[in-house]
């Protein structure tokens, strides 16, 4: 159960347990304080019991609340408590459901350039339904991540359809367990053909997510989605970015290279491999004994992290 918690939040081992660690002693602190205010007030078994219940109420909607973020700004996990709240707030109706505001980190930065575009995607209003497709070639652990995001967080925004070009592919059995539609291409349809213009019309779609999608678009395809199309690459481009550098290809060459950092790019998709705009980026520190496995998993966390997170604010 706490393995699966822990995947769910996103965190490495170290941050899981801070993260129990936060909640054990806002919970003890919580406790002794009430006590403490409860004496000071003078409030005893001939108190009237609203008043009482009153104090309690406060101390955990507010108190709680504001001693949960102090710890986890002590020890770390600020990032992680504040979208904690933020979710709490969401689902009490007092903050509108939009995701949290985030600010460059001790261990991961996140590109300044992201809030000045975030409205550009296929120029639509806020008011407009989108439905998303997700293009992805592997296991799919990206798109699931999108799926679960969507459905706990903004559920008017639809994913209608996956798109993959490998038969047997975990992603179609991802589709499956979430009754998503799938629709399996071929190379010479794709690249000579139509490049599937007419299925995509047909599920209505309005926005397209590459997870994990290792063919090239057709330029036809990305004519008929301006600034819909978005890709996320483990790696920070400019650098290791182009043709063949996806997966266990990019963590090779990163750390061949000594590189002392690595990350995401979540970037519009022109008709070059890796060339369209910037839209984010999110670091992680490489260190003296990393292996392409052990990137891998830092970068996947960030993925999983982040990648819905922008898309949201994309979509906004």
């Amino acid at each position: 159960m706490l393995k699966r918690l822990q995947k769910k939040w996103g965190l490495s081992t170290r941050q899981f347990w801070i993260v129990f660690m936060v909640f054990g002693l806002t919970g003890t602190t919580t406790a002794i304080l009430t006590r403490y205010i409860t004496a000071l007030l003078g409030v005893d078994a001939h108190t009237f019991w609203v008043w009482k219940l009153l104090l309690r109420l406060a101390m955990l909607l507010f108190g709680y609340q504001f001693i949960l973020l102090g710890y986890g700004a002590l020890l770390g996990q600020w990032r992680f408590f504040w979208k904690y709240e933020q979710k709490l707030l969401r689902k009490l109706g007092i903050l509108r459901d939009k995701s949290s505001g985030l600010n460059p980190g001790s261990s991961l930065f996140i590109d300044d350039q992201f809030s000045s575009k975030a409205g550009k995607p296929g120029q639509s209003s806020p008011a407009q339904k989108h439905i998303m497709a997700i293009f992805a070639s592997g296991t799919g652990t990206n798109a699931e991540k999108i799926i679960q995001y969507f459905k706990d967080h903004r559920p008017a925004v639809t994913i209608g359809l996956i798109v993959c070009n490998k038969p047997g592919a975990g992603v179609l059995t991802v589709a499956g367990k979430h009754g998503i539609p799938t629709l399996l291409i071929e190379k010479e349809a794709f690249f000579k053909g139509n490049a599937y213009l007419p299925a995509l019309t047909q599920y209505k779609i309005n926005f397209i997510v590459l997870a994990g999608f290792l063919w090239k678009l057709p330029a036809g395809l990305i004519k008929a989605y301006p600034n819909s199309i978005v890709n996320i690459h483990p790696a920070l481009l400019p650098k290791y970015g182009g043709k063949g550098m996806y997966g266990m290809h990019v963590h090779e060459a990163v750390i061949a290279a000594g590189e002392k950092e690595s990350g995401i790019t979540i970037h519009y998709v022109n008709e070059h491999f890796d060339e369209g705009e910037v839209l984010f980026q999110a670091k992680c520190s490489i260190d003296t004994d990393e292996t392409p496995d052990s990137l891998a998993q830092k970068i996947h966390l960030l993925e999983h992290r982040f990648f819905p997170e922008i898309i949201s604010q994309m979509l906004n």
